[in-house]
């Protein structure tokens, strides 16, 4: 039985960075852009505020780039403050080590497991033909396939927790015991897509 489970941004994720004004190093991309222009060299930055006292950080998108060597669309989606360009900018490793920032994504992602919240039905006595051949799905092997929308650090062993219902003590030790298998290492953190099977 082949599942197929998909790490999913929810929001943009907090930006990891010093503030200048207090302690804090968190702060919220909304989205916003400021575009400068100086004769044919222009300047873009990704606007973020403090979560603590909103004082403002610029990210430098562009810097003193000859306007003929953006591209127009690039430019109209700046001008129109594109969240979906936010999000894309931020998981640029080059916009990243450029203004020298991490992400902070807690709280800003969900796991989608295709299953819909469906209250647990009572047990009935008798079983159809159909449903003894579930019963008998339920006894297979079941492989997932973890596909991510963002490159967004998770830890598998929470990604396996959260999808079958089960702790983080319990999806660790199913891994231990080899019940759970991947053929990547299921310590530490992932963000690429991945997939293991569990062993019934």
């Amino acid at each position: 039985m082949l599942k197929i489970w998909v790490v999913m941004p929810t929001c943009l994720p907090l930006v990891r960075r010093q503030c200048h004004t207090c302690a804090s190093e968190r702060f919220r991309a909304n989205g916003k852009f400021r575009v400068n222009a100086h004769h044919k060299l222009i300047d873009a930055w990704l606007l973020a505020l403090c979560t603590v006292c909103g004082e403002t950080t610029k990210l430098t998108v562009l810097e003193r780039m000859n306007v003929r060597s953006v591209r127009p669309e690039l430019l109209d989606r700046l001008h129109d403050n594109d969240l979906g360009l936010a999000a894309e900018l931020l998981q640029d490793p080059v916009v990243r080590r450029r203004n020298r920032i991490a992400l902070d994504w807690d709280n800003a992602w969900r796991l989608d497991t295709g299953v819909s919240d469906q209250p647990d039905q009572p047990d009935q006595p008798d079983q159809s033909e159909d449903e003894a051949g579930e019963a008998d799905e339920a006894d297979e092997a079941i492989e997932v396939s973890v596909r991510f929308a963002a490159r967004i650090p998770v830890r598998p062993v929470r990604l396996i927790a959260e999808g079958f219902g089960h702790s983080r003590a319990e999806a660790g030790r199913l891994i231990a015991e080899g019940k759970i298998v991947s053929a990547v290492s299921l310590s530490g953190k992932l963000s690429g897509d991945f997939s293991f099977m569990l062993k019934r």
